[in-house]
């Protein structure tokens, strides 16, 4: 967690983290909202950006300032989302899926819990995957080795075991990576900027008609789609700023983390599509920077964004810890996360040996991805709107004695709410294996499920009466 001092449980200073759930106490948290601008960065260092930003030319058809639209609009309208969410974070001290025991009770947090935990086996996935697909690049250019199934477990046993190690040391192990893979990764960035001024063919860039308005929404959707993922996991890392923290100062920190990588990473991966379309739709997401760059600059960049991606994977699975341990699963934060690392050394192998089209699963399970977080952004984030405070002792007390047991554990209001906004997100949803019956109507062409995912959940949560924690009540 890069934005507040490492806290042993109590033990300051401590290389391993050993708070759980519990809500951190006032006097630890010590943390500075601008710790948290790494934080956003190392959360989108990652190669796939590239390819994204290609298959918006490719597929998308969209010319070169269409795409600075979407690169621009993407990560203010996905980061600004974190980072509203996030407040709840300073506010209760606790991770995202622990508050949200105040909203949709004790028994009820289950099921948004455990869909957002299956979810996150997706996205470690798919971060294994292309790190492991990192590391096989290097190696065939600097050696000339080719892959091969064994490789290929090789490499996703040892990437998924560095990540798995680094999350579970927590908060400060991933403050002091997050602040040195920002400056490496920002300083290699330039460098294949420059390169890309100095040897692209502008010409051909700037020539390209400009493509539909339906596709550039929906390309603001599907790169949106990466940042919407993260945030049930923004208040992970701001339960350690003080309460006096400022809110706009926190949002806006989020928003220009986030930003100062997708903007370039997008373009760039747009740019280099102009010449190669082919690397919107490569099996291998990794291996064409090794076909673009030359030696000396593609090694060294692959290198520190396979960093990247081993932080960006590290991040979601110690807050996947923390959603594990909100579903009952009596075990520490650290055992917790083995589980997720287990789950996507599994997936991940079928991914790469399997799976005939990587950049389309990617984004078919990135649009499913949104819509699921969606339902939970909505809910969670009206209550937001009228609490300002939550019980500490009522969200670690799971039985019928806690604040937040409502009624039989359930806050029906917020499941409601919620079950309902999944359906409907759905219905507007398509993807590869899958079309929603209203695919085809304007949020459906426009690729915004998750947005109608967000608006169906808060208004019908805003609407419904809700019933006061006993707590509020006394």
């Amino acid at each position: 967690m890069p934005h507040a001092p490492a806290t042993g449980g109590g033990t300051k200073d401590a290389t391993l983290e050993r708070r759980g759930l519990e809500p951190v106490p006032d006097a630890e948290r010590t943390g500075r909202v601008r710790e948290l601008f790494p934080t956003w960065v190392a959360a989108n260092i990652s190669v796939l950006l590239l390819t994204l930003g290609a298959g918006l030319v490719v597929f998308n058809g969209l010319n070169f300032w269409q795409v600075l639209l979407v690169a621009v609009a993407a990560p203010v309208v996905a980061y600004g989302i974190v980072g509203l969410i996030s407040l709840a974070g300073k506010r209760g001290g606790a991770p995202g899926m622990a508050l949200s025991r105040a909203v949709f009770g004790q028994r009820g947090n289950l099921f948004p819990g455990a869909l957002i935990w299956v979810a996150r086996w997706g996205w470690e996935t798919i971060n294994a995957v292309t790190g492991a697909y990192a590391v096989l690049t290097v190696l065939h250019l600097l050696f000339g080795v080719r892959s091969n199934t064994l490789l290929v477990v090789v490499t996703l046993v040892a990437f998924v075991t560095c990540t798995f190690l680094v999350s579970g040391l927590g908060n400060k192990a991933l403050r002091v990576c997050s602040t040195w893979s920002t400056f490496l990764f920002g300083a290699f960035t330039v460098l294949v900027l420059v390169y890309l001024v100095a040897n692209t063919d502008w010409s051909a860039v700037f020539a390209r008609p400009a493509g539909s308005t339906a596709l550039l929404v929906a390309g603001i959707g599907v790169i949106a789609a990466g940042g919407i993922s993260w945030v049930p996991s923004g208040p992970d890392f701001t339960r350690y700023l003080p309460q006096t923290a400022s809110s706009k100062a926190l949002v806006a920190t989020t928003i220009a983390g986030a930003g100062i990588v997708v903007l370039p990473m997008v373009l760039m991966g747009a740019v280099m599509a102009v010449e190669t379309p082919s690397l919107a739709s490569a099996h291998d997401p990794v291996s064409f920077i090794g076909e673009l760059l030359p030696l000396w600059m593609s090694v060294p960049y692959l290198l520190i964004a396979l960093i990247g991606m081993l932080l960006i994977n590290s991040m979601s699975m110690y807050s996947a810890g923390f959603t594990a341990q909100t579903l009952g699963i009596r075990v520490s934060r650290a055992a917790a996360v083995s589980v997720n690392a287990v789950i996507s050394l599994v997936l991940g192998f079928l991914l790469m040996v399997v799976a005939s089209s990587f950049i389309g699963s990617f984004v078919s399970f990135l649009t499913l991805l949104a819509v699921a977080f969606s339902a939970w952004i909505g809910v969670f984030g009206v209550d937001m709107l009228t609490r300002r405070t939550y019980d500490p002792v009522a969200l670690m007390d799971t039985g019928h004695t806690s604040a937040y047991w409502y009624r039989g554990g359930f806050a029906w209001q917020a499941m409601t709410a919620w079950g309902v906004a999944l359906a409907v997100g759905l219905l507007f949803t398509r993807v590869e294996w899958f079309a929603g019956p209203l695919a085809s109507a304007w949020p459906g062409r426009h690729g915004l499920g998750w947005a109608v995912t967000i608006v169906t959940a808060g208004v019908l949560y805003a609407v419904l009466p809700r019933e006061r924690a006993s707590a509020e009540n006394g």
